[in-house]
C-alpha cells in the first residue's frame, strides 16, 4: 500500500480530530480493478486523501457485503473511508461511471522482480540490515534462533496493514515472554522504506510499541537488497516514481527454522498470532 502520514501520528489525528472517537471517516474516490465474487473485497486506485494519506492501489473491504453488489473492474467510484483503530472499510459505495482499467504509468519499476519464490525447506538466503541501533547486521547471525518475520514500513497509515502487523507481534511477543521464551524465538520486523525509516525513527518506533529488543528487532536496509530478498517471500513492492516513499505492497509473514531454512509463510493479514505461535511449537517439538 502506499502512505504518506505515519502511523503514530494518524493515530493522533484521529483521536483530537475525533475527541476521542473511535474512528474517522473520508471521502473516497477512485476506479474498482477488481472484486471478488462473494463481495468481500474489492481492489480499488483511488485519489489522494487529504491529511490522511496519498494516491494508492490496495485492496478494502466493506462492512455490509451489499455495498460491492453490482461493482466490476472499470466502475468509478464514490465512497466513505471509515478508519476506527484496528480496522478500515468502506460505506455508502456510490458507482459515479466507466472507464477502461489501464496500466499504472506512475510506478517505478521495482527490483524485486524476476527472483524465484522460496520453497519450503529450502535456506533463506543471507542479507545484510541495519538495525534499531544503527549497527550493522546480516539475516544469518540469527542462526540457532527461530525467526518470525514480517515487512512493513512506520508510515503506513492503514490499521489493516503494517500496524496489524505491528500489533500482532506485540502480542506474540507478550505470549513468548510469559513463557520464557521457551521457544527461543526471534521476531524480526523489516523496513521497505529505509529511505524513512533510518535506525532513529525505526528506534522510537520499536519503544511505542515496547518492543523488547532482546526478542524483537527492527531492522531495513540497502533498498534494492531489501525488495530483492522480500520478493524471495512473494512480497510485493512498487514505488511511484515522483516520490520512492509513495509504496504500494502486500502482506507476507514467514516462520524459518534454527538452521536458516524456511518453513511457513503467511499471505495477507488473516493469521493470528496463536496460528503462528501454535506452527512454531510444532517445529521445534515444544507443546
Amino acid at each position: 500500500m502506499r502512505a504518506s502520514t505515519a502511523f503514530c501520528a494518524v493515530l493522533v489525528l484521529i483521536v483530537a480530530a475525533c475527541g476521542g472517537s473511535r474512528n474517522r471517516e473520508y471521502a473516497l474516490q477512485g476506479q474498482v480493478l477488481s472484486v471478488t465474487t462473494d463481495h468481500r473485497e474489492a481492489t480499488i486506485k483511488h485519489d489522494a486523501i487529504p491529511g490522511f494519506m496519498s494516491a494508492m492501489t490496495m485492496p478494502y473491504h466493506p462492512r455490509d457485503l451489499r455495498e460491492f453488489e453490482g461493482l466490476s473492474a472499470g466502475d468509478l467510484i464514490a465512497a466513505t473511508l471509515v478508519v476506527e483503530s484496528n480496522d478500515a472499510y468502506l460505506k455508502n459505495v456510490r458507482k459515479t461511471g466507466t472507464a477502461p482499467v489501464g496500466p499504472t504509468a506512475s510506478e517505478a519499476p521495482t527490483a524485486s522482480s524476476g527472483f524465484e519464490l522460496l520453497k519450503v525447506g529450502q535456506p533463506v538466503p543471507n542479507v545484510a540490515f541495519v538495525d534499531q541501533d544503527g549497527q550493522h547486521v546480516e539475516f544469518e547471525s540469527y542462526r540457532n534462533s527461530a525467526v518470525v518475520l514480517t515487512f512493513m514500513y512506520t508510515k503506513c497509515p492503514m490499521p489493516t496493514f503494517c500496524p496489524l502487523m505491528d500489533r500482532h507481534f506485540a502480542v506474540m511477543q507478550r505470549k513468548l515472554k510469559e513463557r520464557g521464551n521457551d521457544l527461543r524465538v526471534r521476531l524480526l520486523s523489516v523496513s521497505i522504506d529505509p529511505l524513512t525509516d533510518t535506525p532513529p525513527l525505526l528506534k522510537t518506533h520499536a519503544k511505542s510499541l515496547e518492543a523488547d529488543d532482546r526478542l524483537w528487532t527492527f531492522v531495513t536496509g540497502d533498498r534494492d537488497q531489501i525488495d530483492q530478498w522480500a520478493s524471495r517471500f512473494g512480497l510485493s513492492v512498487t514505488r511511484a516514481m515522483n516520490d520512492q516513499r509513495d509504496i504500494t505492497h502486500t502482506l507476507r509473514t514467514a516462520i524459518v527454522d534454527r538452521q536458516g531454512n524456511l518453513v511457513q509463510t503467511y499471505i495477507g493479514n488473516e493469521w493470528t498470532p496463536d496460528q503462528v505461535l501454535a506452527d512454531v511449537r510444532v517445529m521445534v517439538g515444544v507443546d
